[in-house]
C-alpha cells in the first residue's frame, strides 16, 4: 500500500497473479456459503408471518466480510457469524481501525520514534505515556502479529508437508489451496530468488489484505444496502437484474425446479456472469463513486512538480479530495452530486467501458471524458490505469456482489419506519471521519455509535420491477 520503486515493482509483480481472473473463477463457489450463512442469520431474526423488523446492518456485514477475508484470504474461518463463538484476532481486527483513528494526532511523530529509538524504547514510551487509546492500539497489534505468525507457520508447514488441514479452524479440505495466501505461498516458492519476497515481507502481505480490505468494504457493503433502501426502484430493478439472471443459468444448467417461485433464490451465480450483470455493476460503480472516502493523510510534494500549471514549492502539504474529483461537473457533468447508476449503462442498458460511449458514463456535459477509465477503485471512486491501482478491487468486487446477490433474492430493505411520538424516524447520516462512518442522528441516536438500523423482510412478488 505504502511502497514505492524496486520494492514496490518486485511485490506487486509476485501479488498480480494471485488476484487473477481465473483464481477468482475458482474461489467464489468456495466462498458462497459465506453469503447463505449471512442471509441465514439475518433471517433467523425476521418475524415468521412475513413483516418486517428493524436490524443493524453493520455488525453483520463486518461479521460476514471478516469471514470472506479470512476464509478466502487464509483459508481459515474464525466463525464471525457465530456471535457465540470468540476468537481474539478476529476481536482484534474489528476494534482496529476504530482504535487507530483514535490517535491521528499523534501520526506526524511515528517516521521520527521509529528512526531513532529500537522496539525496547518504543515500547517503554507506550507505557510511560498517559494515552491509553495508544496502549490499547498497541495491545490490538501484537494480538494480530501473534495470529498471523501462527496461521503462516501452518500454512507453510502444510504446504512442505502436502497437507491440507492443520487445525479446525483450517479450511483446507474445502479450499483446496485456493485461499489468498496459500496461492501466494506457492507462487512466493516457485519465485526467482531475486524477486522472492521474505517470511516478514509475506506477512505484511497478509495483514494488508486485512486492513485494506476489512473497514472499507464493509462500509461499502452498508452504503449500497442504506442507498437501495432509499430507492426501491433501483432495488427492484436490480432485484429482477438479478433474478432472471439465476432462472437463465438455471436454464443453461439444465437445472429443474420442483418450485421455480422459490427455488431459483438459491442458484449460486459464476464469475462471469456474476460481475457482468450491467445494472449491479453500475449500482456498485455509482456508489463508490459518489460516496467514495477522503484522503486520509496529506500528500507531500518532494520535488516542486506542477499541479494545473501552479508550481508546487518543494514540501508543500497538499490535500487531495477525491471526493470532490468524483464530483467535478466538469468531469461528470451537471448531475454530479446526484445519485445514478444509469450513467454506467449504454441506451440499451449495457456495461460501458473505457472509451466507449464515455458522455454517457460522465453525463451529457462532461469535458473529461478521456480521463476516466469506467472502472471503480480502490473500494471508493474511479481507478485511474497504472501500476498503483487497487490489485485486491476484484476480490472486494466480487465479495460485494455475491453478497448482495444472496440478500436481494430473498430480502426486502428499505428506512426505519418507526416513528416516536413526535412522528421523527430514524435518520441515518454517514460521517466523514477518516473512515466512513453511519451514525443516527438525535433524539434516535448519539450521533456516535456507528450503525445502519434498517427495515428487513422477505421479498413479495410486488418487489420486482416489473
Amino acid at each position: 500500500m505504502f511502497l514505492m520503486c524496486e520494492q514496490h515493482r518486485k511485490q506487486r509483480k509476485m501479488l498480480n497473479p494471485v488476484f487473477s481472473l481465473a483464481n477468482m473463477r475458482e474461489l467464489l463457489p468456495v466462498i458462497q456459503p459465506i453469503a447463505t450463512k449471512l442471509f441465514s442469520v439475518l433471517l433467523e431474526q425476521l418475524p415468521t408471518d412475513g413483516g418486517s423488523k428493524e436490524i443493524d446492518l453493520l455488525p453483520w456485514m463486518a461479521r460476514g466480510t471478516l469471514e470472506y477475508i479470512c476464509q478466502a484470504g487464509m483459508g481459515y474461518t474464525f466463525h464471525a457469524l457465530e456471535p457465540s463463538k470468540t476468537n481474539e484476532y478476529a476481536d482484534a481486527i474489528r476494534r482496529l481501525a476504530p482504535a487507530a483513528l483514535r490517535i491521528l494526532l499523534l501520526r506526524p511523530f511515528v517516521p521520527m520514534v521509529m528512526r531513532n529509538f529500537s522496539l525496547y524504547w518504543r515500547n517503554k514510551m507506550v507505557d510511560w505515556l498517559p494515552i491509553k487509546p495508544l496502549r490499547d492500539l498497541r495491545d490490538i497489534v501484537a494480538v494480530m502479529d501473534r495470529g498471523s505468525r501462527r496461521i503462516f507457520a501452518e500454512k507453510r508447514a502444510a504446504m512442505h508437508h502436502g497437507r491440507e488441514a492443520t487445525s479446525e479452524d483450517d479450511l483446507g479440505s474445502r479450499m483446496k489451496g485456493k485461499d489468498i495466501m496459500s496461492i501466494m505461498l506457492r507462487a512466493n516458492a516457485s519465485s526467482d530468488s531475486a524477486d522472492r519476497l521474505t517470511d516478514e515481507e509475506l506477512l505484511g502481505q497478509m495483514n494488508t489484505l486485512i486492513l485494506a480490505g476489512f473497514e472499507t468494504t464493509t462500509t461499502a457493503i452498508c452504503r449500497m444496502l442504506y442507498i437501495l433502501a432509499r430507492e426501491p426502484a433501483v432495488q427492484a430493478r436490480l432485484r429482477r437484474e438479478i433474478r432472471q439472471a439465476k432462472r437463465d443459468y438455471a436454464v443453461a444448467q439444465g437445472i429443474t425446479f420442483t418450485d421455480e417461485s422459490e427455488e431459483w433464490k438459491k442458484v449460486s451465480l459464476p464469475y462471469d456472469i456474476l460481475v457482468g450483470l450491467p445494472y449491479l455493476d453500475a449500482v456498485l460503480r455509482e456508489t463508490l463513486r459518489d460516496t467514495t472516502l477522503p484522503l486520509q493523510f496529506p500528500v507531500r510534494s518532494v520535488s516542486g512538480a506542477e499541479v494545473s500549471a501552479i508550481a508546487v514549492p518543494k514540501n508543500t502539504t497538499v490535500i487531495m479530495s477525491i471526493l470532490a474529483a468524483n464530483h467535478n461537473k466538469e468531469a461528470w457533468g451537471e448531475d454530479a452530486s446526484v445519485w445514478r447508476p444509469e450513467r454506467w449503462l449504454s441506451a440499451s442498458g449495457e456495461r460501458i467501458g473505457f472509451g466507449k460511449d464515455a458522455d454517457t458514463i460522465l453525463g451529457e456535459d462532461a469535458e473529461l471524458a478521456h480521463v476516466v477509465e469506467g472502472t471503480p477503485g480502490n473500494k471508493g471512486g474511479v481507478k485511474y490505469p497504472g501500476v498503483y491501482a487497487s490489485i485486491g478491487f476484484k476480490f472486494a468486487e466480487m465479495e460485494m456482489k455475491q453478497i448482495l446477490t444472496t440478500l436481494l433474492s430473498s430480502m426486502h430493505f428499505s428506512l426505519p419506519s418507526a416513528a416516536d411520538e413526535n412522528g421523527v424516524k430514524k435518520e441515518i447520516y454517514w460521517k466523514m471521519n477518516g473512515l466512513q462512518v453511519p451514525v443516527v442522528r438525535p433524539p434516535h441516536g448519539d450521533f456516535m455509535t456507528a450503525q445502519v438500523p434498517l427495515d428487513v423482510r422477505l421479498v413479495r412478488e410486488d418487489d420486482f420491477l416489473t
